[in-house]
């Protein structure tokens, strides 16, 4: 009896208006701390790099805890976890958005040619396009007028362009780190990221099973 007062006073905390939007102000700290480094110099002594570097483990580290939610969701069978996924996505392309300026603008100076070389030169950063491409248009339909505008099954099958995501992001960050053969963080991600899409296709197989039984 406790334990069930507990879980329906955690439910009830998760659907308390203010509740997302202390995520969000917590979510946006990292944010904080980069522009607080840029501003009194305390990024190393190369800042650039360690701008690209942190926005890029960011936008990874809110794609794991977006694909979070379903699992949460699902064994929890708490719906409430389903109000911090749109904002979760928003966040993910936000930190995807400053990795993109960062390295536009701090890597190569908004020299647009220059940049379109680097996409054909290395592939890495062709697959990062591609990522930042999906992810711009999952923001874009985040919305419920795009949802009614698409229909829910066709905005259903675009929204499962985050698997392409996960998997792309990964590929980006391994090709990067190639040069400097560093992979363990490379490994954590992508372990992170395995185990969210393989849960899914757990999940998937086993409620296919269960209708056809």
């Amino acid at each position: 009896m406790r334990r069930l007062h507990t879980h329906q006073h955690l439910r009830q905390h998760l659907r308390h208006p203010l509740a997302k939007w202390t995520w969000v102000a917590c979510s946006l700290v990292p944010f904080v701390y980069l522009c607080a480094g840029v501003w009194w110099d305390r990024l190393g002594p190369n800042p650039a790099e360690a701008l690209i570097r942190a926005s890029g483990d960011w936008t990874l580290r809110f794609l794991c805890i977006t694909l979070l939610i379903t699992p949460l969701r699902i064994t929890t069978q708490w719906p409430e976890w389903l109000l911090f996924r749109r904002s979760l996505g928003l966040l993910t392309f936000f930190y995807a958005c400053l990795h993109a300026l960062c390295y536009s603008l701090l890597d190569m100076s908004w020299e647009w040619d220059e940049i379109a070389k680097d996409i054909v030169k290395r592939p890495f950063i062709a697959v990062g396009l591609a990522c930042f491409v999906l992810l711009m248009a999952l923001a874009a339909t985040s919305f419920n007028a795009a949802v009614k505008a698409m229909g829910a099954t066709r905005w259903r099958q675009l929204h499962r362009a985050v698997y392409a995501v996960a998997v792309l992001g990964i590929l980006h960050f391994f090709w990067m780190r190639a040069t400097k053969r560093n992979f363990a963080e490379v490994w954590l991600y992508a372990s992170l990221l395995g185990a969210l899409l393989g849960w899914r296709v757990y999940h998937f197989t086993k409620r296919s099973l269960w209708k056809v039984s």
